[in-house]
C-alpha cells in the first residue's frame, strides 16, 4: 500500500512529496538513476518512456520524453546540480510544453530496516507555478510511476 504524501500549502513555494519503497537505499538508487531503469517504471501506465542516457552526476543534464498511443509527447528536462551518490540530488525540472517555469529539487533518499523513505522538496519560482503543477494531475502520474517503480524493485535485488 502506497504511502504518498504530496503537500502543497496555500501561499507557498514549494512541494513536499514523500514515498516509502520496500527496498534498500542502493536499490531505489539504482532505479532513480539508471536510465534503462526509469524508463520502466516513470510516466503514466497509458504511456511510453524514453530517457535520454546520461551520467548522473553534477553538472550533466537530464531529459524523460513519455510518449502516448497517438504519438503525443510531453518533455521533460533539467540540469543535476548536487548529486550525492546515494543520499542526495538537486536538480532543475523543467516542463519543455510550459517553457519558463523551472523549478529546483531536492531528493534525498534516506534507508531504515530495509527500507528507503524518498523526499522532494520541490521549490518553485512563484505561487502560480507551483499551483500550476498541483492542479496538472502531477500526483496520479506521480502515484501511478511509484506503483511502478515498487513493482520493479525487487527484481534489482
Amino acid at each position: 500500500m502506497s504511502d504518498l504524501k504530496v503537500v502543497a500549502e496555500p501561499g507557498r513555494q514549494d512541494i513536499l512529496i514523500t514515498r516509502t519503497f520496500d527496498a534498500p537505499r542502493e536499490l531505489v538508487w539504482r532505479a532513480l538513476t539508471e536510465p534503462a531503469l526509469q524508463a520502466r517504471w516513470f510516466g503514466l501506465d497509458e504511456t511510453s518512456t524514453e530517457v535520454e542516457p546520461t551520467e548522473v552526476r553534477t553538472g550533466t543534464p537530464w531529459r524523460v520524453v513519455e510518449k502516448t498511443g497517438n504519438g503525443e509527447t510531453f518533455a521533460f528536462r533539467g540540469v543535476h546540480h548536487d548529486v550525492q551518490r546515494p543520499e542526495r540530488i538537486v536538480r532543475t525540472f523543467e516542463f519543455e510544453g510550459m517553457p519558463g517555469h523551472v523549478s529546483l529539487e531536492t531528493l534525498t533518499l534516506e534507508e531504515a530496516d530495509g527500507r528507503t523513505e524518498y523526499r522532494v522538496v520541490a521549490l518553485f519560482q512563484s505561487v502560480q507555478d507551483r499551483d500550476g503543477m498541483v492542479a496538472s494531475g502531477m500526483e496520479s502520474g506521480m502515484a501511478q510511476s511509484f506503483d511502478k517503480l515498487e513493482k520493479l524493485l525487487p527484481s534489482l535485488g
